[in-house]
């Protein structure tokens, strides 16, 4: 930028615009809440709340991970309503994680929502961080260190902020050398803020970041010890720095006594002195904690996508965090409750489609709208691999903008299985109904391999196949020996709309037993006779694509309300021209349901209709919100356009959305400029 380049507008948060998450920078805005006066406050809360079973932490070792990604707040997740980047960062490997930090090098992170509603729907835990360092810092410190009063005043607002967004609470990291008169006002900050935030959020968590000493020396322990215990007995665990050696972990332990599993040893991924040198050897530290039974900070792990590392971010990720699987095991299993819905959504892609039909070809980013991600094995070599299951963004899915395609080569009497799910859920007395949408060529068939155990007796195992559309006789005599109970489909449904997706739907009744593995079965439909030498075998080419999974203890449709139960309404409306004549609307969007209920949706999508010489055209597809309002930034008013139809789209959790027809609308009246 030369000295003749306008200047970008200093951001004023106070300004209608496009919504973001920020950071508080300053003591005084986090003492005067203005954060709260912000306009963009309210797009900043996270909608997706943590389940009844993944309130409290597992009693046993855990997986936190430190976001540290370029800074934070890039264009990968700062615009609270999506982006335009396909191949945004983003992390999809939550069943192996228990709780995640989002970091930055500001004094107050606030996590931005998408990185809440992603993790929170797999089960995991975020956290905002609080850091002072380097010279500003501890002139900082001293400020909201004065008294105990004025460190109760910042406690609390801190746990005012996390209530208010909906994130689960905060990493506490004091890079500063202070003067020891300082720290009893030190340690009463951290002790208050741990017990505001149990107290307004049950479940919640304080995490104290091994870096100030109790004798006011900033001086990395890399183990807990006596020079950092009195921070770790008044709050929720220790983030250990990375530097440790190879007993530290044991003896860290012994120190912790019955709260070993409140340690987390850090294990930086870049490398810089950690133990193990990180990046692909990540998995060294971790096979040390595994053994010492403590827990894991696993710090950075956006290397991957910083450093590029080859052969591109998908393979690379999944192949890294396969390590960390290996290594550690698994933490979160999903499905746990009912209603369940995939459509294996990344949170980016290149299209958008609903109900097998594109609405969007733009590329685009928004972790909010990711869906429950399936977990997937990767082989480290896929040469060996006859059918290569992965997440698909280039061609077109049948919800969101991602799909789980099986391709390669198959024996014509072979089949073979592809993990989707580990889960954990418990079955009633009522029927499971399961539904799921394929699209595929040729002969390639993909089934449902469900596993279940018996309640009473672990022991005993049942596993059943949802068989794909087909010859019921020759399905059930080729895999009756292979699965306990084989069930065809008893509802087909081939899209009109969408050429090639059939939607399957079947029932089984499991009382009394536990759902805890999914897996997608790989066959073909027309294997050759049985009559055939058995020492001949043809192979053919295996193509399909799962497009979702549903499952529900009901047949009934989601009810919507109707349009005259909303309450629809706009504010800050902003005619402009622009530079080539044009004229552009921005404008928020509010909707509420008139009984003032809670929120019963996932999301909402928003439309546009544009009416002109009182013909109606296609609906266009505008955005998605979780919050109920929506910020139209720019939007370029077509010419001849003499009003412009907002439809608000209801979106259940169990994959249902509202018909637009039926959908409230906001009519505006297009002005002349």
């Amino acid at each position: 930028m030369t000295s003749d380049d306008p200047q970008p507008p200093v951001f004023d948060p106070n300004v209608p615009s496009r919504p973001v998450s920020y950071p508080i920078k300053t003591l005084e805005e986090l003492k005067l809440r203005t954060y709260f006066d912000s306009f963009h406050f309210e797009f900043n809360k996270a909608t997706v709340k943590l389940s009844s079973e993944d309130v409290l932490l597992p009693d046993r070792r855990r997986m936190m991970v430190c976001h540290d990604m370029a800074g934070g707040y890039t264009d990968d997740d700062k615009w609270v309503q999506g982006g335009g980047n396909a191949d945004a960062y983003g992390i999809w490997h939550w069943f192996l994680i228990d709780v995640f930090i989002y970091f930055s090098h500001s004094l107050v992170t606030l996590p931005p929502p998408c990185w809440v509603n992603a993790a929170h729907k797999h089960g995991v835990k975020v956290l905002g961080t609080f850091i002072v360092e380097w010279d500003e810092g501890k002139l900082i410190a001293e400020q909201f260190l004065e008294t105990t009063a004025v460190a109760e005043i910042y406690a609390e607002r801190l746990s005012e902020l996390a209530v208010a967004l909906g994130f689960d609470g905060w990493l506490i990291n004091m890079e500063v050398n202070l003067d020891i008169a300082r720290i009893p006002i030190l340690k009463h900050f951290v002790s208050h803020l741990t017990k505001v935030m149990h107290s307004s959020m049950p479940g919640s968590l304080v995490i104290w970041y091994d870096s100030i000493t109790i004798e006011g020396n900033l001086d990395w322990q890399d183990q807990l010890n006596d020079s950092n215990k009195p921070f770790f007995d008044i709050c929720d665990g220790i983030f250990m720095n990375y530097s440790w050696k190879e007993d530290y972990p044991r003896s860290s332990a012994a120190v912790a006594g019955d709260r070993k599993f409140d340690v987390y040893m850090g294990i930086d991924v870049f490398g810089r002195g950690t133990y193990g040198d990180g990046q692909w050897t990540t998995n060294v530290a971790l096979d040390v904690l595994k053994k010492d039974d403590v827990s894991a900070a696993i710090f950075a792990p956006g290397w991957l996508y910083e450093t590029k590392q080859p052969p591109d971010f998908q393979t690379a990720q999944n192949r890294w965090w396969s390590l960390v699987e290996k290594s550690w095991g698994i933490s979160q299993r999903y499905p746990k409750v009912l209603p369940f819905y995939s459509n294996f959504d990344q949170g980016h892609g290149n299209k958008i489609s609903l109900d097998g039909r594109v609405v969007s070809d733009a590329p685009w980013n928004n972790l909010s709208n990711q869906s429950f991600q399936p977990c997937l094995e990767s082989s480290e070599d896929t040469a060996t691999e006859t059918i290569q299951a992965f997440v698909d963004f280039n061609q077109a899915s049948f919800s969101g903008g991602g799909n789980i395609t099986f391709k390669g080569i198959l024996e014509s009497h072979a089949s073979l299985k592809r993990r989707i799910f580990q889960g954990e859920l418990h079955i009633g007395n009522s029927p499971l109904h399961i539904t799921y949408s394929v699209k595929s060529n040729g002969s390639s068939m993909i089934g449902l391999s469900l596993h279940f155990i018996d309640n009473t007796d672990v022991e005993k195992e049942t596993s059943v196949l949802l068989a794909s559309w087909g010859d019921t006789l020759l399905t059930m005599e080729r895999f009756s020996s292979k699965f306990d109970t084989v069930i065809m489909p008893h509802h087909i449904q081939k899209l009109e709309t969408s050429p090639g997706w059939v939607i399957q739907e079947s029932s089984i009744i499991m009382e009394g037993s536990t759902l805890t593995e999914i897996h997608a079965l790989c066959y073909n439909s027309n294997p050759k006779s049985e009559s055939l030498d058995q020492y001949t075998s043809s192979s053919s080419e295996f193509n399909a694509v799962l497009g979702h999974i549903s499952i529900k203890s009901s047949t009934d449709n989601m009810i919507f309300p109707p349009a005259s139960e909303w309450h629809v309404e706009s504010q800050n409306l902003d005619w402009r021209s622009n530079s080539e004549g044009h004229v552009t609307l921005s404008f928020k969007l509010l909707w509420k349901l008139n009984s003032n209920v809670g929120s019963i949706f996932s999301k909402y999508n928003i439309y546009v209709e544009n009416e002109a010489n009182e013909s109606t055209q296609t609906s266009k597809y505008v955005g998605v919100a979780l919050v109920e309002a929506y910020y139209v930034s720019e939007f370029v008013v077509p010419a001849g356009v003499t009003s412009l139809k907002f439809i608000i789209q209801a979106c259940g959790f169990d994959g249902a959305s509202q018909e637009l027809v039926d959908s409230p609308f906001h009519q505006l009246h297009v002005e002349g400029l």
